[in-house]
C-alpha cells in the first residue's frame, strides 16, 4: 500500500535496496531465481561465516525473515545502548556532533517502525534538535505522539498554543478532582478537604504530569503560570492558586534549582508550606514570612501579584484563619487587645493580601491592600466578646443556682457583627471560621445565636463550597440536635433553604448532609424537607441524583402499615439536654 512505499522511501536515499528495487529487477530479468539469489547475496548480512549457516537454518524451516528480524532486533538494541552512551561520553561539542550526524543519516527512516525508536532515541539525547526536524515532527501527528518528552519540550517552548492544548485537559481534570472532594458523599469532621498534607497532595496525578512536562525548562514553567493566572482571572476559581503553589513545591521536592532560584516566591512558598503542614503559623515562621513581605523592593512590586496568588490558595487561607482564631482565644486569656498583637496583625495582613489576589492581578496595581482599622478595633474585639460570653455561660451553669433561676444564653447578635459579615471580606472569612470553630466544639447555643448572620454575607461566602463542605462535616458532631424541631428550623429554614433555589451548590450540600443524617431528623421535619428539596426542571444532574438516593433511603425507613397502628403516639420524646462542651 501507499503507507509501505512512504515508510521505506528513506531506504533509497541511503542507497539501500527496497521492495521496489526487487520488483524492478524481477520485471526486467530472464532468470528470476538467479536474480533473487543475487539480490539476497547483495543485500543480505555480509558475514562470510553466514554463507554456510543460512542453508542450515533453511533445512530447519526457519524463515529467512525470522532470522533477519532477530539479527536486526539485536543490532537495534546495541545501537540504542550506543546512542545513550555517546550522549554521556567525550567533550560536549563532540558528542552532540556525533548525534547530529547520526540524526542526519537516520531521520529519513523515521517512518519505519523498526528504525523509529533509534531516531527518537537520538533526538531525545540532543539538547537542541535542528529546527527543521522539529517542524517535520510537529507536522506529523504520529511522529509527535511517539516523541520523548525531552523533544516535545523543545517543540512546546516555541509553540504556546500547542503546549496549551496539552496542558488544558490536565487543568480541567485538576479542578474536577477538587470539586469531587468538596461534594463527596463521605461527610466527616475527621476527614475533610484540608486533611491531606501538602506532600501527599503534590503526589497527585496532575501535579506529577505537569512537573514531568516542565522538566527544568523555565520557559515552560512560566507558560504554565501564565495559564493559571489567566484562568484564575477568567473564573475566579481559587483552586488554580493551589496548583500554582503545588507545582512550585513539587519542583522544590525534586531540587530543580534551575526553576526554584528564578521564582521569586520560592522561599516564601516553602515557609508557608511548612505552616500549612502544621495547620498553624508559629512565631518563628511568622517572622520569616514577614521578612519576605517587608523585603519587597521598590520596582519589584509585581512579585506581590504572585505572592497574593500563593496566599489565596484555600489551604493557605485555611491555615491563616485557623491561626487567627487560636490567637484571638489566647488574647482573651491574656486580656490583650488585638491591636497590641503583632502576630495577629501579620496574619490579617497575609489574609488581606490573599483575599485581594484577584483584584490585584486584574487591576495590575501591585500594592498591599489597606487594612481597615475597624476590623482590628471593632470586629475582632466583638469576636472576643463572644468567646467571653461562652466562658461566662459555662461558669454560670456550674454555679449553685439558689433563687436566681437558670441564666439564658445570650440570643441576640450585635448588629455590627452582621454588618461586618456583609461588608468586609476579611471579617467575613474570620467570622465564618469562628462559626466552624464553635460547631466543632459542639457549642449548639453559640451556633444558633450566630447562624442568622450567615444568610447575607460578603459575596455570599457562607454559601461557598469550601465553607459548606467544612460546615456539613462539623455538623455531624451535633447530630443528636437534629431530632429537635427548633434546631432543624433554624438550620434548614433559617439558613440552607434561603439559598437552595438560587444556588445549585447549596442544594447539593443540604442533600449530602441529609443523606448522612436523615435517620437523626424528626420524621415530620424530614417529610417537609423532602418536599422543599425536590429538584425543579432547572436542577442539574447532580442534584437529581442525590435527591433520588435520599428518597430511596427514606423509602426503606418507612414502617410497614401493621406497625403503624400498634404504636400509640401519646409519648412525646424527651428533649435531650446537651452537656456543655469541655474546654
Amino acid at each position: 500500500g501507499p503507507g509501505q512505499a512512504e515508510m521505506y522511501a528513506g531506504l533509497q536515499e541511503l542507497g539501500v535496496a527496497n521492495g521496489e528495487d526487487l520488483k524492478e529487477t524481477l520485471t526486467n530479468c530472464t532468470e528470476p531465481l538467479k536474480a533473487i539469489e543475487q539480490f539476497q547475496t547483495e543485500n543480505g548480512v555480509l558475514l562470510p561465516s553466514l554463507q554456510y549457516a543460512l542453508p542450515f537454518l533453511d533445512l530447519h524451516g526457519t524463515p529467512r525473515l525470522e532470522f533477519h528480524q532477530s539479527v536486526f532486533d539485536e543490532l537495534r538494541e546495541k545501537l540504542l545502548e550506543r546512542v545513550s552512551a555517546i550522549a554521556l561520553e567525550g567533550k560536549v561539542e563532540e558528542r552532540y556532533k556525533k548525534l547530529e550526524d547520526l540524526l542526519e543519516k537516520s531521520f529519513s527512516l523515521v517512518k519505519m517502525p523498526s528504525i523509529q525508536p533509534v531516531v527518537m532515541c537520538v533526538m531525545k539525547h540532543l539538547p537542541k534538535v535542528p529546527e527543521k526536524k522539529l517542524k517535520l515532527v510537529m507536522a506529523d501527528k504520529d511522529l509527535y505522539k511517539a516523541c520523548a518528552v525531552e523533544v516535545k519540550r523543545q517543540i512546546w517552548q516555541d509553540n504556546q498554543a500547542l503546549f496549551g492544548d496539552e496542558v488544558s485537559p490536565l487543568l480541567k481534570q485538576y479542578i474536577l478532582e477538587k470539586e469531587n472532594i468538596l461534594f463527596s458523599n463521605d461527610i466527616s469532621f475527621l476527614q475533610n478537604f484540608f486533611s491531606p498534607s501538602p506532600k501527599t497532595r503534590r503526589q497527585g496525578e496532575v501535579v506529577q504530569k505537569l512537573t514531568q512536562m516542565i522538566g527544568k525548562n523555565v520557559k515552560l514553567y512560566d507558560m504554565v503560570l501564565q495559564f493559571l493566572r489567566t484562568l484564575f482571572l477568567r473564573t475566579r476559581n481559587v483552586h488554580y492558586c493551589t496548583l500554582r503553589a503545588e507545582l512550585l513545591m513539587s519542583l522544590h521536592d525534586l531540587e530543580i534549582s534551575e526553576i526554584c532560584t528564578v521564582d521569586p516566591c520560592h522561599k516564601f512558598t516553602w515557609c508557608l508550606d511548612a505552616c500549612i503542614r502544621e495547620k498553624f503559623v508559629d512565631n518563628k515562621r511568622a517572622r520569616e514570612l514577614q521578612g519576605f513581605l517587608d523585603g519587597v523592593k521598590k520596582g519589584q512590586e509585581q512579585v506581590l501579584g504572585d505572592l497574593s496568588m500563593i496566599l489565596c490558595d484555600p489551604f493557605a487561607i485555611n491555615t491563616l484563619a485557623l491561626s487567627t482564631i487560636r490567637h484571638l482565644q489566647d488574647l482573651v486569656g491574656q486580656d490583650t487587645l488585638p491591636r497590641e498583637s503583632p502576630d495577629l496583625l501579620l496574619l490579617l495582613r497575609m489574609l488581606s493580601l490573599g483575599q485581594g489576589a484577584w483584584d490585584m492581578i486584574d487591576s495590575q496595581v501591585f500594592k498591599e491592600p489597606k487594612m481597615e482599622a475597624e476590623l482590628i478595633t471593632r470586629f475582632l474585639p466583638l469576636l472576643m466578646s463572644f468567646v467571653v460570653d461562652d466562658h461566662t455561660f459555662t461558669v454560670d451553669q456550674k454555679l449553685p443556682s439558689e433563687e436566681k433561676g437558670p441564666i439564658p444564653y445570650p440570643s441576640t447578635i450585635p448588629e455590627a457583627f452582621t454588618k461586618f459579615l456583609q461588608e468586609n471580606r476579611i471579617a467575613c472569612e474570620i467570622g465564618l471560621y469562628y462559626i466552624l470553630h464553635i460547631t466543632k466544639q459542639r457549642n449548639k447555643n453559640a451556633f444558633l445565636r450566630l447562624l442568622p448572620a450567615l444568610v447575607e454575607t460578603f459575596s455570599d461566602l457562607a454559601f461557598s463550597d469550601i465553607f459548606l463542605h467544612l460546615l456539613t462535616g462539623n455538623l455531624t458532631l451535633l447530630s443528636d440536635e437534629f431530632a429537635l424541631e427548633e434546631f432543624c428550623t433554624s438550620l434548614f429554614d433559617g439558613f440552607f433553604l434561603t439559598a437552595c433555589s438560587r444556588k445549585e451548590n447549596v442544594h447539593r450540600h443540604v442533600l449530602r448532609l441529609l443523606l448522612h443524617l436523615h435517620h437523626k431528623v424528626a420524621p415530620a421535619k424530614l417529610e417537609s424537607l423532602q418536599k422543599a428539596l425536590e429538584p425543579t426542571k432547572q436542577s442539574g444532574e447532580a442534584v437529581k441524583e442525590l435527591y433520588n438516593q435520599l428518597s430511596e433511603k427514606l423509602e426503606l425507613r418507612k414502617p410497614s402499615p401493621a406497625e403503624v397502628t400498634e404504636t400509640p403516639s401519646m409519648e412525646l420524646p424527651l428533649p435531650t439536654v446537651p452537656t456543655p462542651a469541655p474546654r
